[in-house]
C-alpha cells in the first residue's frame, strides 16, 4: 500500500535543517509480482495468447503479416526490406494488443456502462490500429507489388497474346 502523503511534511524555511525524506513510491512489492525474468516473459506470453484467442483482428494481422513475409522470402527481398516489413508487422501487432489492453482497462472502469469518454478512448485506440495497419500496407505494398509485378509480368504478356 503506497504510504499515506497527507501526514508528510513540506519542506520549510522553519524545518529545512531537518532531514526529509522523500516520498518514494514502495517498491519493496513490485519485484513480488514477477520474481524472475521467466516469469515476467510468462505474463508477456499470457497476454499474446490471451489477445490470439479472444481477439479476431489480432488472428487477421497474425495471417496477413505471416503472408507478407512469405510473400516476401519468395520474392527474394533483402534482409533490410523484410526487417522494415518484420518492424511494422510488429507495430501492428503491438498496437492492437494496446488496443486490447485499453479496452479491457475502460471495460473495467466503466462496469460495461456507456460513457461518451469510454467510447472516445476506445475509438482512438481503434483508431491507433487502422493508421498502423494502412502504413503496414503501404509498406508491404511499396516493397513486394514492385517485385512482384517483375514476376508476373512474362506471364501476364503471355496471357494477352493468346486472347
Amino acid at each position: 500500500m503506497p504510504p499515506d502523503l497527507s501526514t508528510q511534511t513540506p519542506p520549510t524555511r522553519a524545518n529545512s535543517n531537518k532531514v526529509i525524506k522523500l516520498v518514494q513510491p514502495n517498491r519493496d512489492l513490485s519485484w513480488q509480482v514477477a520474481p524472475s525474468l521467466v516469469i515476467s516473459f510468462q505474463y508477456a506470453w499470457n497476454g499474446l495468447s490471451y489477445a490470439f484467442q479472444t481477439q479476431r483482428n489480432f488472428r487477421i494481422h497474425i495471417g496477413v503479416g505471416a503472408l507478407a513475409l512469405g510473400l516476401g522470402f519468395f520474392l527474394g527481398l533483402t534482409s533490410i526490406e523484410m526487417a522494415v516489413i518484420g518492424l511494422t508487422i510488429g507495430a501492428v501487432l503491438a498496437m492492437e494488443l494496446l488496443n486490447t489492453a485499453i479496452e479491457s482497462v475502460v471495460d473495467l472502469t466503466v462496469k460495461q456502462a456507456y460513457h461518451d469518454l469510454a467510447k472516445i478512448a476506445k475509438d482512438c485506440a481503434a483508431g491507433a490500429v487502422l493508421v498502423s495497419s494502412m502504413a503496414a500496407v503501404l509498406v508491404a505494398g511499396s516493397l513486394l507489388l514492385p517485385k512482384l509485378w517483375i514476376l508476373l509480368q512474362p506471364t501476364l504478356q503471355g496471357f494477352t497474346n493468346r486472347v
